[in-house]
């Protein structure tokens, strides 16, 4: 059966506010949460951008939920420090993490002060720092020289179980490429037709494990005011790569998102208030064959959308 779970956006929301909305989803029927991990937001309106990794702590013990975080070792995290981290939540809480890895996006990157590498370049460098940090969660010792170097690093704390380690692929070629070395993949909303070409595109090249999907969406009593949220909150989200890659300054993005329309933003952001349609499009989704499916609230305020959704889409869903 689909897993139903809710995205935590830091670069929205308060982290103790968002320690908060996740309780109040795991006793409103939600059944894993998953969290972004951002040094900058997206646009100054959103205003956040808590530490990821101290937060996944507190709400790995706070809840009983399992908890996924997309990350991306290599330049802001070095990946000895990434498979500590990993390792540690392992530890503590068996079973109930994973960590999605990525390339990254220079918004966040770039406080190095080191150059932000090509595209082709972060790809080879990730595909370094997954080798290193499968290496270390195994209690091997590491040195290697190459994009990262790393120096005899240990872990001396390991989890019993090794957690996934998840590929992050909105495109068919990623998603290949992350059939070679994943736990699973995982993909944001777009159309039925294009998630069924990622999808494809790594099952297709041997890829294993789980699909995962996160749903950006907005909901409100009304349909205006679902739009108004998705639009103020989501407008600097519209851009394709690399635009979304490279950009180095939520002022940046503020710039350019100047002239974004609300429709636009529908064209990325299921909006509506009605709550049956949403629903459908959950449907659609597990029909496509993900199996864990995490719904980001693009608004500010999640208690209402996690109370909407717990009482008349998560019983539509799974029943």
């Amino acid at each position: 059966m689909t897993v139903y779970g809710i995205h935590a956006s830091h670069e929205q929301i308060h982290p103790a506010d968002l320690l908060t909305a996740v309780r109040r989803a795991e006793e409103a029927g939600f059944g894993a949460a998953m969290s972004s991990d951002h040094f900058s937001p997206w646009s100054a309106r959103q205003g956040q951008s808590g530490f990821a990794w101290s937060w996944l702590g507190a709400a790995l013990q706070a809840t009983d939920l399992p908890f996924g975080v997309v990350t991306a070792p290599g330049q802001r995290y070095h990946p000895a420090i990434t498979a500590q981290a990993i390792g540690t939540l392992a530890a503590m809480n068996p079973g109930r993490f994973w960590a999605a890895l990525g390339t990254g996006e220079a918004s966040n990157e770039h406080i190095t002060g080191d150059v932000w590498p090509r595209k082709d370049v972060r790809t080879a460098r990730l595909r370094e720092c997954v080798d290193v940090i499968r290496a270390l969660l195994k209690g091997e010792e590491v040195s290697h020289d190459g994009l990262v170097t790393v120096d005899r690093a240990k872990l001396w704390t390991l989890p019993d179980e090794v957690p996934l380690l998840i590929g992050a692929a909105v495109s068919t070629e990623t998603a290949r490429w992350c059939a070679e070395w994943a736990d699973g993949l995982i993909t944001v909303n777009t159309t039925p037709e294009k998630l069924r070409e990622v999808a494809d595109a790594y099952r297709d090249a041997g890829g294993k494990g789980k699909l995962h999907l996160q749903v950006h969406l907005s909901w409100a009593d009304d349909d205006d005011t679902a739009l108004a949220i998705a639009h103020e909150q989501w407008r600097s989200n519209v851009f394709r790569p690399p635009v979304c890659w490279d950009l180095e300054l939520a002022e940046h993005f503020d710039v350019v998102a100047e002239h974004v329309t609300p429709e636009q933003v529908a064209e990325v952001v299921n909006v509506s208030a009605d709550l049956k349609w949403h629903a459908e499009q959950l449907r659609t989704y597990a029909d496509l064959g993900f199996e864990e499916i995490y719904l980001h609230h693009v608004g500010q305020d999640l208690i209402p959308f996690v109370d909407a959704f717990g009482e008349h889409v998560l019983p539509e869903v799974t029943a």
